[in-house]
């Protein structure tokens, strides 16, 4: 083929192996072409496995196919996973010092169900540190830069695994999505990203944050390529007590099985998640995409939710008080790195915290300890948990008269390296699009809408009811091919 591997959606890479025209070491080597030439100006990988055992598997996975024993919906595929999940032999570090060095025994269920289905393990991502941030400039392994403008921020946390997809070096990705961290990026990048119903992708083997908020989330370049993927990590699963056993259809099927869309689909703009704090040109943006579904015979009603408001400040409680208790296993006696001081146990584990976590993780379980204290506790985090419920029951209330709901993604473009680094409340701020379907359990997605001035992406924010992720994708799809922003690549 004449045409890049890298450059084809994942659907068109599997097509194509499966006609014989291309081979799994072609794609493999194309790949880490492309790897080499931009990684170094985007650090978008913490760790890559070595060329020699990707073509070795590459290899072996070319024999068994044209022996008619190769099975798998993405075999062939190379994919890139975000470093706080967890991968057998392969080096996990949650973008952190105090894991640096942290080589798992085991695969996360996904990673799992991944390896079932063919697929190769590329590498793991970059990201804010133990998913703590919203550019991925939290690392300890350095920040990730935006493929279409390399001074600027890809979003995070999941930001290596949007500017692996948006600079061509992977088709396709894992994220995980505590407040955003899926879809903040996507919305950065010109990707898609998925954050689904909780429960729905196991997360065993997701080393924790906040336990009640997060989920793993698949990402690609464009809508159908993520419902592939979506179809072969939703599994039910007995080591995650959180996981649903529910039937899941076929999501890719979903997306051509929706006729008549504007038929079946009612559709509100959430007015308080266009004004406070979301600039001029984003609402502009997105507000071209409402109007072109107006036009295609959409019903588009605008509502007020106006507990929205207290979305935020109930995200931060909430998740830096499960922060604080996930990440007091890190003590530098069991796993990770240990401080070289001597002395008792309090010592080490004082010395071993204190070097080996960053800033913002710092700051975020001083927080979260705080607000879990015997004198705070009744005053913060219990009435955050009663301020979920009611926003819980609002948004519960316009699912029962609207499929989708619809708001920007993110309230600004792609902003610069370092703008927000030194201002945390500002950062905190970038989250005031997404937290909401994370503290709500909503699946929700984000598609390029179109870009800001110097060709800056900005993303469009979709979000179902539970469970409804078939729809959503079919509703995804749909704007996709109206916008024809898919498969977009920054030429790095």
């Amino acid at each position: 083929m004449s045409v890049k591997a890298y450059r084809l959606e994942a659907l068109e890479i599997i097509r194509n192996i499966r006609e014989g025209n291309l081979s799994i070491t072609d794609v493999i080597e194309d790949f880490l072409e492309r790897v080499e030439r931009v990684e170094k100006k985007i650090n978008a990988f913490i760790t890559l496995r070595s060329k020699d055992e990707l073509l070795q598997e590459a290899k072996i996975k070319d024999r068994l196919l044209k022996e008619g024993k190769a099975r798998g919906r993405l075999l062939g595929l190379p994919i890139a996973i975000k470093d706080n999940i967890s991968t057998k032999n392969l080096r996990t570090t949650c973008g952190s010092k105090i894991l640096y060095n942290y080589i798992p025994p085991y695969d996360a269920t996904v990673v799992k169900l991944l390896k079932e289905e063919g697929a190769i393990i590329l590498g793991k991502t970059n990201m804010d540190e133990f998913a703590m941030g919203s550019s991925t400039e939290t690392s300890f392994f350095g920040p990730t830069r935006n493929p279409w403008d390399l001074e600027r921020v890809p979003g995070g946390s999941s930001g290596g695994s949007a500017a692996a997809l948006a600079s061509g070096e992977a088709p396709l990705a894992l994220g995980s999505d505590t407040g955003g961290s899926v879809r903040a990026p996507a919305s950065f990048t010109a990707t898609v990203g998925l954050k689904p119903t909780y429960g729905l992708v196991s997360r065993y083997g997701l080393i924790a944050y906040a336990n009640s908020l997060e989920q793993i989330g698949p990402m690609g370049r464009t809508v159908r390529d993520v419902a592939l993927l979506l179809n072969v990590i939703s599994k039910y699963d007995p080591y995650d007590g959180t996981s649903l056993k529910v039937k899941r259809p076929d999501y890719l099927e979903s997306i051509s099985k929706f006729n008549n869309l504007h038929r079946r689909v009612k559709i509100a703009v959430v007015r308080e998640m266009f004004e406070e704090g979301v600039s001029r040109e984003v609402v502009t943006i997105v507000g071209n995409v409402v109007n072109k579904l107006v036009d295609e015979g959409f019903i588009v009603d605008e509502i007020s939710i106006p507990v929205i408001k207290y979305a935020l400040p109930t995200y931060y409680i909430i998740a830096m008080s499960e922060a604080s208790s996930n990440l007091a296993r890190y003590d530098g006696v069991r796993y990770g790195f240990r401080a070289n001081v001597h002395g008792d146990w309090n010592e080490v584990f004082s010395e071993t915290r204190g070097n080996g976590f960053g800033k913002e993780v710092k700051r975020r379980i001083i927080m979260g300890t705080f607000t879990l204290s015997a004198g705070y506790f009744d005053q913060y985090y219990f009435k955050a948990l009663k301020v979920r419920t009611l926003i819980i029951k609002e948004f519960k209330k316009a699912f029962e008269k609207y499929s989708i709901l619809i708001s920007p993604t993110m309230p600004t473009p792609p902003f610069k390296l370092g703008e927000k680094i030194a201002d945390p409340l500002a950062m905190y701020m970038s989250d005031i699009e997404t937290v909401t379907a994370n503290i709500v359990g909503i699946p929700a997605i984000s598609i390029p809408a179109g870009f800001a001035k110097e060709k800056l992406p900005v993303g469009i924010q979709l979000m179902a009811n539970y469970l409804k992720e078939d729809l959503l994708l079919a509703m995804a799809a749909f704007i996709e091919e109206l916008t024809g922003l898919k498969n977009l690549i920054a030429e790095v």
